[in-house]
């Protein structure tokens, strides 16, 4: 039994986590190399840096995305990846990053957020964002789109983003910290997800960097639901690469 036990939970352990705020968010608490610290003691292979755009109040400008180049690619021995998770404005699907800026970055991230100008109401608008943002050439994942705050069509969602190749995020910290009442919601993406083929983000979606690379709450969702973790890309370094190159996306190591 403990090594059927060793092997389920080896099974589930994610190697990179996708989703991960430095204080450059203006509401996380730590430095990029404290991030990469922590990531290299929960074992992971990479992180992404993943701060809110500039429409949260507090957040970094363009230029801080724009010059996440500096940032040593290798810090503690574990891969920095550049991201972002910006707002989406409208039900347009317009976000706060110029397309020049998004293009510099490994690995592009939308949703909907508050205090951002996003005016949406009900259903409709909040679907009819994240499909624009799903249809969007550069947005590679749609982050926490199970947010009861900002219902949607899930079925159509998922429905977009398997046929656009996006992936939609099971968000650790919405069943910490944030987002009360994520969890049927979420359920209700996985099923959909595994029965249409969509693939997955699991993210940690640390403010701080004790929390990088904790997904057990996302890992439990996954299991209620027999997903295959290998539907989920960021399951492993390869993995994610793999994703991104089906997006026409080569991951620059330099």
């Amino acid at each position: 039994m403990k090594g059927i036990r060793v092997a389920e939970e080896e099974r589930y352990r994610f190697r990179v986590d996708p989703h991960v705020h430095s204080i450059s968010s203006g509401h996380a608490y730590s430095t990029i190399e404290e991030c990469a610290r922590a990531a290299a003691e929960k074992g992971l292979d990479a992180f992404a840096v993943a701060d809110h755009g500039p429409a949260i109040p507090g957040s970094g400008n363009l230029y801080h995305f724009w010059n996440l180049k500096v940032v040593p690619r290798r810090w503690h021995g574990v891969l920095v990846l550049r991201s972002v998770e910006a707002n989406i404005l409208d039900t347009m699907g317009n976000l706060d990053l110029p397309d020049k800026v998004l293009a510099s970055l490994d690995l592009v991230q939308a949703g909907l957020h508050p205090y951002t100008g996003y005016e949406g109401e009900g259903i409709e608008d909040n679907t009819a964002a994240l499909l624009a943002a799903i249809a969007h050439p550069l947005v590679d994942v749609i982050v926490h789109p199970d947010n009861p705050s900002y219902p949607v069509d899930m079925e159509r969602l998922v429905e977009a983003a398997t046929r656009e190749g996006k992936a939609l995020e099971v968000n650790n910290s919405s069943f910490v910290y944030t987002r009360d009442g994520s969890g049927d919601n979420c359920r209700l993406m996985v099923r959909l997800a595994a029965e249409r083929g969509c693939r997955l983000s699991v993210g940690s979606d640390a403010h701080v960097a004790t929390f990088a690379g904790e997904f057990s709450h996302a890992v439990e969702i996954l299991r209620e639901t027999d997903v295959d973790p290998g539907v989920v890309i960021n399951c492993s370094l390869e993995s994610l690469e793999e994703y991104l190159a089906s997006r026409g996306k080569g991951l620059s190591l330099g």
